[in-house]
Order: C-alpha cells, then sequence, then structure tokens
C-alpha cells in the first residue's frame, strides 16, 4: 500500500466518521460533553428594569431637588410605590427599578438632609439600570448545538432553567497495546522488557478528548492471542486503537491481523515524523487505527487524526486552539522528505523553543511540550525570529 500525505490522511479519517447518538445529562454535568441541541431561553435577563448599584431610583428631572424617600427595594422585593415629583426610593443592587425611574443614583453621591429628604450630589450620572432583556431576550438560542460546553456555560443553562441538557453520547473507545516485551506499569521490568507507557497515555487523552475510554490490555507477539483481543473490541466499541505491531519486522504483524478480522485498511504508511507506519481501517462495527508504538509517535498522532474525528463523531464544532509564535532558536533537520511535526514549549517571553528531543521514543520530551509545530517536507530548517503556528497539546 503506497505511503500518503498528511492532508490526504486526515481528510480519509473524517469521511469515516460514524455519528453517535444523544443523551440526557444534568446541567451541573455537561462541562466536557458536545451539546445535541440549541439551546433558548424561556425569559428575559434581567426580567425586569434591574438596578445596577446601591443607591436611590427616581425621575432623572428631580436630580436637582431634594426628594422624599417613599420605600426601600430590596433585590427580589417587588415595588409597592411608583415615585412621583419630589420624590424617589431607597434602592439595593440587583433589585427591580420602580416603574417609571429612569435613573439611579449612587449612594456614595448622596446626601440625606436633616428633613429625611436625600439630594443628590454629584455632577452627573449614568443610568446605572439594566434594562429588561438586555442580556437575553425570551426566545433567543443562548448556546448552538455542536458546542464543546464548558464551565462557563453552566450558569447560563441554569439562567434559562435548563436544567437536563441533551448531549451526544460519548464513543467507546478501546485501547490495546501490543508487544510481549511490554508489562504493566505497577510491576517491575525484566530483562528486555519495559513498561507499557502507550495504553495509559492514549487513554488519558481520550478522557481529555471527551470520549469514553476501555483498556483491552497487552496483546503479545501472538497472531491468535491479539486477533481474539481485537475480535472483542471490534463487538464493544466505536473507534479501537492498537499501539505497536504496524512496522516492518518479523513480529509487525497488526495490519494482516486486522485484516482477517474484517478491517477494511484504508492507509497504512504516512509521510509524517514522528508516525510513518500509522493505520488507519473500517470495520462494519468500529474504526480502527493502528498507531506505532514509539510513545511520542502515538502520541502526535492521537492529536493529529484521532482527537479530531472523536469530536466529528459528535458534531463538534472543535477546533484545536493554535496561535503564531516566534522561534527564540533557529530549528534544523536532516532530512526534509517527510512532513515533521515538532514538541516545543513556549518560554517565558512568549516565544517558541523546540524540546531536547532524541526521536520518537523519547518520551520524557513531551513533559516540556507546550505545543507542537508543522514543519511542511521540503523543508529543512526555520530560522531564529521567524513566525511559526503553534498547535497546543
Amino acid at each position: 500500500m503506497k505511503m500518503i500525505e498528511f492532508s490526504e490522511a486526515i481528510e480519509i479519517v473524517l469521511k469515516s466518521v460514524i455519528p453517535t447518538g444523544s443523551e440526557t445529562v444534568s446541567f451541573a454535568d455537561s462541562p466536557g460533553r458536545v451539546l445535541a441541541k440549541d439551546i433558548f431561553s424561556d425569559i428575559n435577563m434581567p426580567p425586569f428594569n434591574k438596578a445596577t448599584v446601591d443607591g436611590f431610583a427616581c425621575h432623572s428631572e428631580e436630580l436637582g431637588s431634594d426628594m422624599e424617600i417613599v420605600e426601600t427595594i430590596a433585590a427580589g422585593r417587588i415595588p409597592i410605590i411608583s415615585p412621583a415629583s419630589g420624590q424617589c426610593s431607597r434602592i439595593m443592587t440587583g433589585a427591580a427599578v420602580p416603574p417609571g425611574c429612569d435613573i439611579v443614583f449612587m449612594v456614595e453621591h448622596s446626601l440625606i438632609q436633616a428633613s429625611g429628604k436625600v439630594k443628590f450630589t454629584g455632577t452627573s450620572s449614568k443610568d446605572n439600570i439594566s434594562p429588561l432583556g438586555e442580556d437575553i431576550k425570551t426566545g433567543d438560542c443562548v448556546i448552538k448545538r455542536g458546542r464543546l460546553l464548558k464551565i462557563q456555560d453552566v450558569p447560563v443553562l441554569a439562567s434559562v432553567g435548563c436544567t437536563l441538557v441533551e448531549v451526544k453520547k460519548m464513543p467507546v473507545i478501546s485501547v490495546i497495546s501490543t508487544g510481549s516485551e511490554l508489562v504493566e506499569p505497577e510491576e517491575k521490568p525484566g530483562i528486555a522488557q519495559i513498561r507499557n507507557s502507550n495504553g495509559w497515555q492514549l487513554l488519558s487523552q481520550i478522557k481529555r478528548a471527551g470520549a469514553m475510554g476501555r483498556y483491552m490490555g497487552i496483546a503479545h507477539d501472538d497472531k491468535e492471542e491479539t486477533f481474539n483481543i481485537i475480535e472483542k473490541a471490534l463487538s464493544e466499541s466505536d473507534i479501537v486503537i492498537l499501539t505497536g505491531g504496524v512496522s516492518m519486522g518479523d513480529f509487525d504483524f497488526v495490519p494482516s491481523v486486522l485484516e482477517k478480522a474484517g478491517v477494511n485498511i484504508l492507509f497504512s504508511r504516512v509521510n509524517v515524523q514522528p508516525g510513518k507506519p500509522t493505520t488507519f481501517g473500517i470495520h462494519p462495527k468500529a474504526l480502527v487505527f493502528g498507531l506505532p508504538g514509539n510513545p511520542v509517535s502515538a502520541f502526535v498522532q492521537f492529536e493529529l487524526l484521532v482527537r479530531p474525528l472523536i469530536y466529528r463523531m459528535m458534531d463538534c464544532s472543535w477546533k484545536p486552539l493554535t496561535f503564531p509564535l516566534r522561534m527564540k532558536e533557529s530549528y534544523s533537520r536532516r532530512s526534509p522528505d517527510r512532513q515533521a511535526f515538532i514538541p516545543v514549549s513556549i518560554t517565558d517571553d512568549g516565544m517558541v523553543l523546540p524540546v531536547e528531543y532524541h526521536g520518537s521514543a523519547h518520551i520524557s520530551s513531551l513533559v516540556d511540550a507546550d505545543g507542537i509545530i508543522a514543519v511542511p517536507s521540503g523543508i529543512k530548517s526555520i530560522e531564529k525570529g521567524e513566525m511559526v503556528d503553534v498547535r497546543q497539546i
């Protein structure tokens, strides 16, 4: 199978979307979920002309006069009296302004006379009134479908009485780590063994992307064992991710096992660095990724290919956060044949610095990484001070 460019790979992946259904959750549990239906307001906000300061409500033409205080209006209390000429109402922040009053002057700009009347002592005043419906009107769409809900959306949902929210179901993603050299993190590796970091790295990335991860364990270098685990994962998942076993070694037989399990492989090599042997296929029940076993490759290709797919499956309008910054140092690479994705850190002075990076097995390089930058194929170096687009990770 021929090697394809990254642009073609992401297009193939996103065209293979299997949409998820929807479910209802409490508004308090909605952050991190994708909204399935538009949310409309059932009230005006504010629902009345609201005082924005503590002070006195009156007719603006009365500001030059001493005014009789006819009532005190606390927040939550309905005004009883509409002040007439020569009158005003003491009012608290958030309270309803009495009908007919067009200004609330601040208590700091008032003087209570010996007679009990109040006088405006300022030279001018804002109206200090938030009018009915200023923020939201009845029937307004306050949050649109497809939004990845945030904590700041919760008070909006509460304000419009939306306590039950219809959200997209989270894709179920099974993770399989392959390789007889792997042991679980709680085990001390023996000779020629390493701890399985990829599986747990991917589960964390899946959680951050708003999906439901399921760990299927380690598949040793045995075709039948690997086939059985894949078969089980395919029957229980929307997406299956395997790491390792997709290169060209004697024990890298994952693609052939996937084909045996009924997966139609659409690509198996991408012209990128890291992540050249990234594999993607379609099964009648699930989408399947075979990611490289090197940790940085697996991490980067998940961010570039799998994460956008997860959001697309939930009909989410998510886009990766990118911002232009200047290179603090020059960067060069030995071969410009492939499109490269380089982990970078953002310095205190707001510039970009490639992290110390010894290759796709250098897992600790990601600890200091704030983002990744793309270096197109054919480009061998980036000069100090040159502007680059940083994709946050």
